[in-house]
Order: C-alpha cells, then structure tokens, then sequence
C-alpha cells in the first residue's frame, strides 16, 4: 500500500489517501472543505489514476468529515464509521457555522458501521479496526500489522495526544485507548496522525506527554 497525505482546513487536519498497486484506493478522514482543497484532493486521483472504493474515519469531529459529503456524491461511495461516532457526526451541522464553516455539506447517505477487531478490505487495502475512544465516543485506529502502521486519527501524536474536553471525551479512556491497544503494537510501527508529523509506537512509548499523567 501507499500513503499520500494532504494537510487541509484552518484545523489543519491530516487527510489519507491510502491505495494499491491495482489503483484501488480509500479516502480516511477527508477534511477538504473549499474549492481549492477539493480540486488537489481530485487532480491527485485523476493524475494517479486511482479507482476510490470507500470513505473511511477514524472519527467524526467537524475537521475530519468536511468533505464526506463531496467525496461520497462525486465518487458514489460508501462511508464507514464506528456506531459509537454517528452522534458525533449528526452533531457537525449544529456547530459548524461557528467555526467558519458555514458551507458545510451534511453527509447524507447511509451509514456503514465500522466493528472492533473486524478487518475492511477494498481490493488489496486492508486493516484491522480497534475501538480506541477517549478523544470521542467512536474514535477507531486502522492497523496493519504486515506494512507495521497505523492510522490513528486524533489518539496519538508526536509528543501529545487528542483533546478530552470535547463531548464525549475521557481521559481515563484515553489512556486505556493508548496503553492497552496502541502501546501493544510493535515499537516499530508507524503512526499516521490526524495533525501534525508522523512517528513511531517505540517513540512515544518513551518520550510521550501521556506517560505524565
């Protein structure tokens, strides 16, 4: 598999375009929300020739959903999300015109429900789904154990680790979330953020803030 990664929104938000050699490929977290962020995100597809299977969150915060939507109705795909997250999701509409975010586009199609231990697979792409809440309700990591990475949204970051004071947030979840399913991965696999730079489990299991409380 490849990973390409687009930093889009004033969140400033990691999104994943993840694909195969086959051209299959998955969008995770798509935050792309104006005119030039959609184009970049479909010139990239269209440049690489790559065939979109799916829409795939970690988790349903404003930044992480602005173009699930666009995604969805362009490509006509499906979206996959934790069942613990679609509140979360419904939620986005009632206060995205606070952020700025007054075009927000509601996603509008049916909801496909994302399990715990169960693997996805879109052509040669698969992962292993783990429940990790703490940042919110249905935040889950895709994990792989034969590429050694992880995308882990908003539980992980270089050196932190995700807000607890949005509804739903916990941080004595978050930590369980952390130590008993992240810290269990090979020290050498490579975690893909939601912000900020990539790292490493064996990094963080050593240097990060989260050992501090």
């Amino acid at each position: 598999m490849k990973i390409e990664k687009f930093t889009f929104n004033g969140f400033q938000e990691n999104t994943y375009v993840i694909y195969d050699h086959k051209k299959n490929c998955i969008f995770i977290d798509p935050g792309c929300y104006d005119r030039q962020e959609k184009e970049m995100l479909l010139t990239f597809i269209e440049e690489n020739n790559l065939h979109p299977k799916a829409i795939v969150n970690t988790h349903a915060h404003i930044d992480h959903v602005l173009g699930v939507q666009f995604l969805s109705k362009h490509f006509q795909i499906p979206f996959y999300l934790h069942k613990d997250d679609v509140e979360t999701l419904k939620s986005v509409s009632n206060y995205a015109h606070l952020y700025g975010f007054g075009a927000y586009e509601p996603y509008e199609g049916e909801i496909q429900l994302l399990e715990d231990q169960k693997e996805i697979q879109f052509g040669d792409i698969q992962f292993q789904v783990f429940h990790t809440p703490g940042h919110c309700p249905g935040h889950v990591v895709f994990y792989n154990a034969e590429e050694k990475i992880v995308v882990n949204g908003d539980v992980l970051f270089k050196g932190s680790f995700g807000r607890v004071d949005l509804p739903g947030g916990d941080m004595d979840v978050l930590k369980s979330s952390i130590f008993n399913t992240l810290f269990q991965f090979p020290d050498s696999t490579k975690v893909y953020c939601g912000h900020g730079p990539e790292t490493t489990i064996g990094q963080e299991k050593t240097s990060n803030y989260i050992l501090q409380f």
